[in-house]
């Protein structure tokens, strides 16, 4: 059986989200935003799912936002915000190693922060940099989706209410996994990082921020979303953060043991990332002399299902601009991400293959003993 180690790109599907996905296939097909019978059990539905969610998030349900995608959240967290704050600027403030949805949505006058080699947010650049004219938003994540660091959010905000900015949060890979410090203007999150289904993010912006639609037809409303979709990510993140902190306090070891044993036990590597503040369920690591691609083909074959640490590919040679920014190697990566159904024998069998996988590599390319 394969071993599934890629759940920062997506979680299996959790049983609780499987059942009340063929549940509100049955009862909420109906549109939410229609009178009649049908439509208003759906729109029961829809404010239950909303309700629950907000809860968990400790917001108020009129500040959150359901929304196809992740991607697509971010988006509107970085264009509502500009739009609702014009008067004062266009200027985004983020941290050098946001999701590249965040990067593109920047635009050219954006203020990167850089990063250290372990990948933590430069705080004195950042506080230097949320003092600038016509900032109409700072972007922060609240921890790196390809090596698993994570952010200072608590003082980062603290630096942005100095000044007046709000400050938008990307949690993707922390909803669900471990607490997101307060004193954020929004957040956003994606369904499938936390074992809900694909097709469902979520925006939630703070009664006060001045947001707006760039969508003034639906007034970035949810009325036509994927309503069974939307319920059954709800009832995902229910029971994920019911199981938080054992999930958290079981992956954890699991992760420790990947870092040091791939440490020592596979030449010229480089296991990158903060050791201390991490998310329990992520590594990455960096091998000398290997093809990036190369070795996840390999470890597919083996019956791994690993991705990259790196956006690199043979076809667009472009190593990932978080690597780049943290200064460590950006080819021949490996990223590891655990879950709920990862086991110990998956962990130990991955490091009982992986060396030999990673010298046949390098023999076949002629590295071997560099």
């Amino acid at each position: 059986m394969q071993a599934f180690f890629d759940a920062a790109s997506g979680a299996p599907l959790h049983p609780v989200a499987r059942q009340a996905l063929l549940a509100a296939l049955d009862d909420g097909w109906a549109d939410p935003g229609k009178l009649y019978t049908q439509g208003r059990r759906a729109r029961q539905l829809l404010d239950a799912a909303r309700a629950a969610t907000a809860e968990i998030l400790r917001v108020r349900p009129d500040e959150l936002i359901f929304t196809p995608s992740g991607t697509a959240a971010a988006r509107l967290a970085v264009e509502g915000t500009r739009k609702g704050r014009r008067r004062v600027g266009r200027t985004l403030v983020h941290s050098a190693i946001e999701h590249s949805s965040v990067l593109y949505e920047a635009g050219d006058d954006a203020v990167s922060v850089p990063v250290d080699r372990l990948g933590g947010l430069d705080l004195d650049a950042w506080r230097a940099a949320v003092s600038g004219d016509g900032v109409a938003l700072a972007a922060l994540i609240s921890a790196s989706h390809e090596v698993g660091t994570v952010q200072p959010v608590a003082e980062a905000a603290e630096a942005c209410a100095a000044r007046g900015v709000p400050l938008y949060v990307d949690a993707a890979q922390s909803v669900g996994r471990v607490p997101v410090p307060g004193g954020w203007s929004l957040l956003t999150a994606s369904a499938r990082k936390w074992g809900g289904p694909a097709g469902v993010g979520l925006l939630v912006v703070r009664k006060g921020t001045r947001w707006v639609s760039p969508y003034p037809d639906d007034g970035g409303r949810d009325t036509g979303r994927d309503l069974p979709a939307i319920v059954a990510a709800a009832a995902a993140l229910r029971a994920v953060a019911g199981e938080q902190a054992a999930e958290a306090g079981r992956l954890a070891p699991l992760v420790d043991r990947i870092r040091s044993v791939v440490a020592a036990t596979v030449p010229d590597v480089e296991v990158v990332g903060d050791p201390r503040a991490r998310l329990p369920h992520l590594v990455t690591f960096s091998c000398l002399y290997v093809d990036g691609e190369a070795l996840l083909h390999a470890l597919d074959r083996r019956g791994f299902a690993v991705s990259s640490g790196s956006s690199c590919t043979s076809a667009t040679l472009r190593p990932s601009h978080v690597l780049e920014a943290m200064g460590v190697l950006s080819h021949g990566n490996v990223r590891v991400s655990l879950h709920r159904g990862t086991t110990e024998d998956d962990v130990d069998r991955f490091l009982s293959e992986l060396p030999a996988i990673v010298s046949e590599l390098r023999a076949e390319a002629g590295a071997l003993g560099l």
